[in-house]
């Protein structure tokens, strides 16, 4: 499936876009970076980091930082007066001061000064003035900006990770019968929900009455990995109302419309269930989310954030029943909404172009394996004519909302990348799955961020070997794109893959989810690049950046893959108050 802009939330000036250098592959061929530490570094110890009581503050300037790439006008200090309003992070937030930390993945030891949530002065280690609020030893550990997944559906992660998993059945048969236990153990009445198939590779095919031989009596309904497929039983159906539909899967928007009619959990239980999602995701070291959530994702976010304290920064998507009343209030991409904290911002214009591969939908030049060329459906599904998406396009950034389309295939790739050339607006592209060599170029000479989940590259692989033979060098090829100047934007796609930003950037590194060799390893990308994809393109930590950080026990430049991929994350600090770690 399918997010704010710029693969982050503020994109950047397409004026001042850069070229991101191609850079070598750390490790050993295999895509996995090598173990070991820099001369002179000291490992994380296994105890916990020492927390210094307040002091006073001295009457002393502070030294500048030595640190020359920290440097900022030949002080590391910011002046000014604080202007945070109150109740926000930045102006509840105690001053705090990191010490020992290595500044930025492969920095040098420093200290650190944190206040009214920015990243006040920088220091080489040892060499920090005694100052007021909370003193903090990390004792070598890494110190790098915080992480952003630019690509959620959050109300599905968190509804999907309470249903029955199914993503191991490795037939419809499998999968029925999971459902089938399932079933017997919920109570009466209540419709069982699951998700994770993937019917690309399975030898038999979904249908209803594989579903109403196991459960005859309940409403049944699965929803596959890349929520572009749901099954459902015969009580399924009827509870959607298409009790007629004569094989029970249902694909792209007979999905989605199946989905809206089944029975939610309440506002307030589903809000708790995304503030644990939420909770989870700032322990992972995530600072903030671009949400594609279906719904008034606006209204849903500033209740969630004026009910409870959200410990992520939001960037809430408009779809199209939405963008009319956006327009009508002044909403743009990138401003910052009226809640506490000022964690809420507009995010882009959400339209879909094509399907996704498992069901045979992404849009491409060549047709399907097995399908008749020129046949309904034989070369994927078109869901929005070119001229209405030039249409739409041209309304919404008129009014300053970027759009963020998704495109899987090669022609609906194409067919975007025409849309915005038209056009002449920035935005995004999501997933970019699957690219003619001739569109890699545009991204960057169009100025259109890539939003890419590399976790779908390992577990696709197979899928995209049956369906797409002969094409895959073409396939989630960030390398090349990287090489040709585009911008990515890493995310997760969750709940189609699980939201955490360390399995997203292993994928994008190695290549590989298993133990087989990496898959296509030419188009990994090194740490450093998956680093920036993931964090709005932050890759160093200059003295009055805003205080979104998060602290890891190990450094991503020298972590061997097992660790990379499980990476041990310290803390997490959102405007420079703690979400994650040492006083949270």
């Amino acid at each position: 499936m399918a997010a704010g802009p710029g693969g982050e939330l503020r994109p950047p000036d397409r004026r001042r876009r850069h070229r991101i250098p191609a850079a070598r592959h750390e490790g050993d061929g295999q895509g996995e970076a090598q173990p070991g530490r820099a001369r002179g570094d000291r490992p994380p110890s296994c105890r916990r980091p020492r927390i210094r009581p307040a002091a006073r503050r001295p009457r002393t300037r502070p030294r500048h930082a030595r640190h020359p790439e920290e440097a900022v006008s030949n002080t590391n200090t910011v002046t000014g007066p604080n202007t945070a309003a109150p109740g926000t992070p930045s102006a509840t937030a105690e001053p705090l001061t990191l010490r020992r930390v290595r500044l930025g993945a492969g920095g040098p030891l420093s200290d650190v000064r944190i206040e009214s949530g920015l990243v006040k002065a920088v220091f080489p280690a040892g060499e920090s003035p005694r100052a007021d609020g909370q003193s903090l030893d990390l004792d070598g550990r890494t110190l790098l900006p915080g992480l952003w997944d630019s690509h959620v559906h959050m109300v599905q992660w968190a509804g999907l990770r309470r249903r029955l998993d199914v993503s191991g059945a490795r037939s419809a048969r499998e999968a029925a019968d999971a459902a089938g236990r399932q079933a017997a153990a919920l109570p009466a009445g209540e419709p069982m929900i699951g998700h994770g198939f993937r019917d690309g590779l399975w030898p038999d095919a979904p249908h209803k009455d594989l579903l109403d031989a196991r459960v005859p009596d309940r409403p049944t309904l699965l929803i596959s990995m890349d929520l572009h497929s749901a099954w459902l039983n015969s009580a399924g159906l009827a509870l959607v109302g298409r009790g007629d539909h004569p094989t029970g899967l249902l694909r792209e928007d007979e999905c989605i419309q199946a989905m809206a009619q089944l029975p939610t959990a309440s506002v307030e239980l589903t809000d708790q269930w995304v503030q644990e999602a939420c909770v989870a995701a700032a322990a992972r070291g995530i600072t903030g989310i671009v949400d594609f959530e279906y719904a008034d994702n606006i209204a849903d976010w500033t209740r969630r954030m004026n009910g409870a304290a959200v410990p992520l920064r939001v960037a809430a998507s408009i779809w199209s029943p939405q963008l009319d009343a956006a327009i009508s209030r002044g909403l743009r991409t990138g401003q910052t909404l009226d809640t506490p904290g000022g964690l809420l911002e507009v995010g882009p214009f959400k339209l879909l172009t094509d399907g996704s591969l498992n069901t045979r939908t992404a849009l491409c030049h060549e047709a399907y394996p097995g399908a008749v060329p020129g046949e309904p459906g034989s070369h994927g599904l078109e869901q929005l004519p070119p001229e209405e998406l030039v249409s739409l396009l041209r309304r919404a950034s008129s009014h300053g909302i970027e759009p963020a389309i998704h495109a899987i295939g090669d022609r609906a790739n194409e067919m975007t990348l025409d849309a915005f050339e038209e056009v002449r607006c920035h935005g995004r592209i999501e997933h970019g799955q699957l690219l003619a060599a001739k569109d890699i170029p545009r991204f960057a000479e169009l100025g259109v961020t890539v939003s890419i989940q590399p976790t779908h590259a390992v577990d696709d692989r197979d899928v995209a070997d049956r369906h797409w033979a002969g094409r895959t060098h073409r396939a989630y090829a960030f390398a090349d794109l990287l090489a040709a100047g585009a911008v990515l934007a890493l995310g997760s796609d969750a709940p189609v893959a699980t939201l955490d930003p360390w399995l997203t950037m292993a994928s994008a590194v190695t290549r590989t989810g298993d133990e087989r060799p990496p898959w296509h390893p030419e188009q990994r990308i090194p740490v450093a690049d998956a680093l920036a994809g993931s964090s709005r393109g932050r890759r160093l930590i200059r003295v009055g950046d805003r205080a979104d950080l998060v602290v890891t026990d190990a450094d991503p430049l020298t972590a061997d893959t097992r660790t990379l991929r499980e990476m041990p994350v310290h803390a997490t600090l959102l405007a420079g108050a703690w979400t994650h770690g040492p006083s949270s």
